[in-house]
């Protein structure tokens, strides 16, 4: 089967030896109320409250949402409001740590009979996506269609993130686990783990613990980013095509992240709710690359301290990888549930743009077969009837066409920008 388009990129994958440690827990904890896709909760605690590792601090009626809850235990101090680095506004709980580490009554393996109470049980968990995307998970195991293949993400292509890796190295049992209870609890016959292929030792590792287990299947996937975006895994590993519009469901699919496959068996096993991440910290201003185990609200200063981050040449912190992260401008902001890296620079080049040669390269590597150089010229001339025809809301901003431009154009930018200009409607 032919195989999508990409590119290959450095790995730099400076931290994949790196076994997880622990970041000591700090003094204050700020935990925002949004931190995945969907809508924000409402704190349940007010100031003054004393609160425990695991407790449910916020929740909402919404069903597009996931609950929040404390990896502390300690006093809250203050319910403020606090904008995301996407320009969200939601309340943000912040909490003086006691150093006790107090487990919450609340914890307890929940009691799942059937998909209903597992959906139930996995929403309660507060999970999301965990490889940085944040979509709530018990969505994401509640489609309408009937699934018949459920593909675990395990490419982590960008390069830098060794967190999955991590995840795949050191829990290797709770991702088998959770595949299996995913497969039973939603009725589904096949499973695909698929790994890129810079990861032998896990492919080697999985492929003897699924040897006779015939519903799951070991999948080596070509280290070409990017090869773990939802479409395009999905293409790759079953040959499906998720077309414009379509969810993944309604081609019979559902891709979930190795380390959310993970979690969602611990927390069966234990009840405890996701109040901690791994996160790799690496970069050029980074003096000692880590994996960290961080718990969510964690201010990132200590994180980057902790790994030895020249912040006095810090020049640009990247959340996520270089390709798909998200600028952070204050340092003091906090870990959140898709927190998967932190990338520090000590320095930024911003490149010169000039106007486009049409040498085609954008679209070349695009893997969805756009045309970048076409977008652009449409977004500028605000026609939406041909950005409609050159299909601009496939786009997933994986950023390839921008890096292979040699004309240092901001085609992905462009291209969401583009996508905003079309009614939902439509």
């Amino acid at each position: 089967m032919k195989r999508l388009r990409g590119i290959r990129l450095s790995h730099r994958k400076n931290t994949e030896n790196c076994a997880t440690v622990d970041f000591p827990l700090p003094e204050i904890v700020r935990i925002p109320m949004a931190m995945t896709m969907g809508k924000a909760c409402q704190p349940l605690v007010k100031a003054g409250d004393h609160v425990k590792v695991g407790q449910k601090i916020g929740d909402t009626d919404e069903v597009f949402a996931a609950p929040v809850h404390s990896g502390v235990s300690g006093t809250v101090k203050a319910v403020k409001d606090f904008r995301t680095v996407l320009g969200i506004t939601c309340k943000m709980v912040e909490i003086e740590t006691d150093g006790e580490q107090t487990v919450s009554e609340e914890v307890r393996p929940p009691v799942i009979t059937d998909k209903e109470s597992f959906i139930r049980a996995v929403r309660e968990s507060g999970v999301c996506g965990l490889g940085g995307a944040g979509f709530p998970t018990h969505m994401k195991l509640s489609p309408k269609e009937k699934i018949d293949t459920i593909i675990i993400n395990g490419a982590e292509c960008e390069p830098y993130i060794t967190a999955d890796y991590r995840e795949m190295l050191e829990c290797p049992d709770d991702i088998i686990g959770g595949i299996r209870l995913i497969k039973d609890m939603l009725g589904i016959d096949h499973a695909i783990l698929a790994i890129e292929a810079n990861k032998p030792a896990a492919i080697k590792n999985f492929t003897e613990m699924a040897d006779g287990d015939d519903t799951i299947d070991i999948i080596t996937l070509p280290s070409i980013y990017p090869q773990g975006a939802e479409k395009v895994i999905i293409y790759n590993a079953t040959g499906r095509i998720v077309r414009e519009g379509e969810l993944p469901s309604q081609q019979g699919v559902i891709v979930i992240n190795v380390s959310t496959v993970a979690f969602i068996y611990r927390y069966t096993k234990t009840g405890m709710p996701l109040v901690d991440r791994r996160l790799t910290v690496d970069g050029n201003a980074v003096g000692t690359p880590k994996n960290v185990r961080a718990v969510i609200g964690t201010p990132l200063r200590g994180i980057l301290e902790y790994c030895d981050t020249d912040l006095t040449h810090l020049r640009k912190l990247i959340g996520g990888g270089p390709m798909m992260g998200v600028s952070i401008p204050d340092i003091d902001l906090p870990v959140l549930k898709t927190s998967n890296a932190l990338l520090a620079l000590d320095h930024f080049d911003e490149r010169e743009t000039s106007a486009c040669i049409r040498c085609g390269r954008c679209v070349r590597v695009c893997p969805l077969g756009l045309m970048p150089c076409d977008i652009d010229r449409a977004y500028k001339n605000r026609d939406i009837a041909e950005l409609k025809k050159l299909k601009v809301k496939l786009c997933m901003n994986c950023g390839s066409c921008t890096y292979i431009c040699p004309a240092n154009r901001k085609l992905a930018e462009t291209n969401q920008l583009a996508k905003s200009l079309i009614p939902r409607d439509k």
